[in-house]
């Protein structure tokens, strides 16, 4: 905590309006829950229905190859794997572009734009008859979802306190892990639809999912709301709480802030962002690589005797990732650390990936499957929401978390190049094992000792001198580079 002698903390709080002044801290204790309350039951679940749509309609091309989709068009091994690939081109590429756009058009009318386009090009490939208009098709679904991962995530930065926004950010992604499962168990019932209409059982997976997500993306026009200040769902009283709330938790306020290109400048030579880059990356290769490549993986196992079955039986591995995310989110929170559960994590989906390696026993292969889930899942939340609590200042939280998400999603390039050699693909899951140990176990454990060092050196008071001669503004728009802005480890 903050003890230098000679530069006093800003008091982030004393000029604006305070609608309980004169309560008890007992009363209000009770509004606050109350508010709490109100704001998870009214963003949370829309926004984990949307993201579950959102991972459901990119990873479910692997649930199409099984059912025929590879087949059909005629592609090779190599071109089904340029399918994948070109879409995290795109997604990538514009993904730190739109927590600015977010930010300038507003989340009630950015987040369901993008959705309505996401899912009309979804229904359209339903319609593809070559190589070609899937890869255009895939192109152009990876721009229009590239806003909404880390949009949301930035946006829940906004509502939350630090030490509040890791479960939040946890039910929220687990809504991918939910997708995974919910998507099995949807695409074995779907596939029965071959036939109808002249189209294969993997065209209406397309067809349906798509027109799913346009339904839900007009529906979040209403759904989805503005930032704290301008939010109707709240009184002008709440609204107030809210700010003071992030205000108090040295946060600043969406609305406040004005874009400047030297956010943009300050965010690329923050080294936290690019070991966070790092540290992502050593997530998305496998998340990627076991969300799109696992239906195949349990389908060439032999293990299931139909293209159903294989569906089915990457059902559970999905739930068990789900509830272990909303654990190690809660767990994060409680605690006020992170990179610890990276690093367990890490050694747990190692394990998983080893056993996928060492062995060509169905069942252990499969038990690796589990293992493997239940170590990536938790880790994308909990980085994600690692990387927001120790980035102050909203244009330089949300360029620097478009950053982080962009690279690592860029590196999901690779999770599509790896998987080629069935039925045991020793190469690809050496590769996933490779970037679990290296980037997500050894980039946790750098970020980890590195923040508490600075930190230490910030409570012995050595970097006041970067406030002296300073304005109460002019500290206040240092962020996290104050020196009394503890980072979480």
């Amino acid at each position: 905590m903050y003890t230098g002698d000679k530069i006093k903390p800003v008091d982030e709080v004393k000029d604006l309006p305070d609608p309980d002044e004169g309560l008890s801290d007992e009363e209000k204790a009770k509004i606050e829950k109350r508010l709490l309350r109100k704001l998870d039951f009214t963003l949370i679940p829309w926004l984990c229905i949307l993201y579950l749509l959102a991972f459901l309609d990119r990873a479910n091309i692997g649930n199409a190859k099984i059912a025929g989709l590879t087949h059909d068009l005629g592609l090779t091994t190599a071109q089904f794997n340029a399918t994948l690939t070109i879409f995290f081109v795109s997604y990538s590429v514009f993904e730190p572009l739109t927590n600015v756009l977010l930010k300038k058009m507003r989340p009630s009318i950015f987040i369901p734009l993008i959705m309505v386009i996401w899912g009309i090009i979804m229904t359209f490939m339903g319609f593809v008859h070559n190589y070609t208009g899937l890869m255009v098709a895939r192109w152009f679904l990876g721009l229009a979802e590239a806003g909404l991962f880390p949009g949301i995530n930035y946006y829940l930065s906004c509502w939350y306190r630090r030490s509040e926004f890791g479960i939040r950010a946890a039910l929220f992604f687990s809504a991918a892990a939910i997708s995974g499962s919910f998507g099995g168990l949807l695409a074995a019932a779907i596939e029965q639809m071959a036939g109808v209409g002249g189209k294969p059982g993997w065209a209406w997976i397309f067809i349906l999912e798509g027109l799913v997500t346009v339904l839900f993306g007009i529906a979040s026009f209403w759904f989805v709301y503005d930032f704290p200040s301008e939010a109707k769902f709240l009184s002008p009283e709440d609204r107030a709480r809210v700010i003071r709330r992030l205000r108090s938790d040295k946060q600043a306020i969406a609305e406040k802030e004005h874009f400047a290109w030297g956010y943009v400048w300050s965010s690329v030579t923050d080294w936290k962002m690019w070991i966070g880059a790092a540290i992502y990356s050593g997530i998305t290769v496998p998340l990627y690589s076991f969300s799109i490549f696992l239906p195949t993986i349990i389908h060439d196992l032999g293990w299931s005797e139909t293209i159903v079955e294989a569906q089915l039986y990457s059902v559970p591995p999905y739930v068990a990732a789900a509830i272990l995310t909303v654990v190690v989110g809660w767990l994060a929170d409680r605690t006020r650390t992170r990179g610890i559960y990276n690093i367990g994590s890490s050694v747990l989906a190692s394990v998983g990936f080893i056993m996928l390696l060492a062995t060509h026993h169905p069942a252990v292969a499969y038990c690796g499957t589990f293992l493997g889930a239940l170590g990536i899942y938790p880790c994308i939340s909990n980085t994600i929401t690692w990387v927001a609590n120790n980035t102050e200042g909203v244009y330089r939280r949300g360029v620097i978390l478009g950053f982080v998400i962009g690279w690592g999603n860029l590196c999901g390039i690779v999770s599509s190049n790896i998987y080629f050699s069935p039925p045991y693909y020793a190469e690809g899951h050496g590769v996933v094992l490779g970037f679990l140990v290296v980037f997500l176990m050894g980039g946790s454990m750098a970020m980890t000792v590195l923040l508490r060092i600075e930190n230490r050196r910030r409570s012995h008071g050595e970097r006041d001198i970067w406030v002296e001669g300073k304005s109460e503004q002019e500290i206040r728009d240092l962020g996290d580079w104050r020196p009394d802005f503890v980072y979480t480890t």
